[in-house]
């Protein structure tokens, strides 16, 4: 039999990270928008303490992002930061920038570090060179195709997360571009806002497509126009030993992520378990996911299918 790999996901409140646990997940990743990016919702320090409580009492697990870019500003803050999480006896930190992880080193040298730079790990002598210098995990990028995730999960020393479901982002940058291109407008800001709860986004005429953007404190993220969900093509990544597999809930609704997550909890479970039971149910499973899916938001196989152009 198969290991069953993590079912990780993305809450937007405590209350949320509470009703996916019992839909299913094994793990949350949560965070501040001041330390981390693309966050579903915001978590104070005493969310963060409750989630813990919550998720450890049924026997689940709650990862921190600590995944922005740090400036010099903001460097002088990450030890206060992780000592924190270390008290509030969080499972892991989610890391991108080198400063988190020397940081840790000192602070909390027992905390575990999951390396995520969201488009450089795609490759497993990356994966291994941060396993060396301290991470127990890598975020695989989200623009690998499934013969190349099996490679590395095959030839990696820690373990590999893939995004299974949801949107993902194609562009971030630091400026405030929708701050800049409203001020040129001569429009009022307070009044406009440019955060997730906004809703705006970008219309390609051409290719029929809408980007969600918005923006924060870590700059201007633009999101894909559809949805990853390869609910009905599990079964090479749990053969491969995929150590976690993450639904992605940013700009969804709680109940929505309910539902999802249910579905990929019994499509896992049953691909793990019977393996023809699975196969007979994965129509299933897609007409679940598709009846509740944004009209907005169309569904695709993202990267996993897609040729590798070298």
């Amino acid at each position: 039999m198969s290991k069953k790999p993590e079912l990780l996901c993305t809450p937007a409140d405590l209350e949320a990270a509470e009703r996916l646990f019992k839909a299913g997940a094994d793990a949350v990743i949560i965070g501040e928008e001041r330390y981390g990016l693309r966050l579903a919702g915001e978590f104070t320090r005493d969310d963060i303490k409750a989630c813990v409580k919550l998720a450890h009492d049924a026997g689940k697990k709650v990862y921190v992002v600590m995944n922005a870019l740090f400036h010099n500003d903001k460097v002088g803050e990450l030890a206060d930061y992780i000592a924190f999480l270390k008290e509030a006896n969080v499972d892991a930190i989610v890391f991108g920038d080198p400063a988190v992880l020397m940081t840790a080193r000192e602070v909390a040298p027992d905390m575990k570090l999951h390396w995520n730079t969201e488009t450089t790990a795609t490759n497993w002598f990356t994966a291994n060179y941060w396993g060396r210098k301290g991470a127990k995990r890598a975020v695989l990028a989200r623009e690998l195709n499934m013969d190349a995730i099996v490679e590395i999960k095959e030839e990696a020393d820690v373990e590999v997360e893939v995004q299974v479901h949801g949107m993902t982002c194609m562009f971030q940058s630091k400026r405030t571009l929708i701050g800049n291109y409203m001020k040129f407008q001569g429009k009022n800001l307070a009044v406009e806002r440019t955060g997730q709860s906004r809703n705006m986004v970008l219309f390609d005429e051409e290719r029929d497509a809408k980007y969600p953007i918005f923006e924060d404190e870590n700059g201007t993220h633009i999101m894909s126009p559809n949805d990853i969900s390869i609910i009905d093509e599990l079964e090479e990544m749990i053969d491969a030993g995929v150590d976690s597999f993450k639904i992605e809930g940013i700009l969804k609704s709680t109940e929505y992520m309910e539902e999802v997550v249910a579905a990929y909890r019994a499509a896992i479970d049953l691909c793990v378990l019977d393996r023809d039971a699975y196969e007979e149910k994965k129509d299933e499973f897609v007409e679940q996911i598709e009846a509740i899916q944004p009209a907005n938001r169309k569904l695709d196989t993202g990267f996993f299918f897609k040729e590798t152009v070298y």
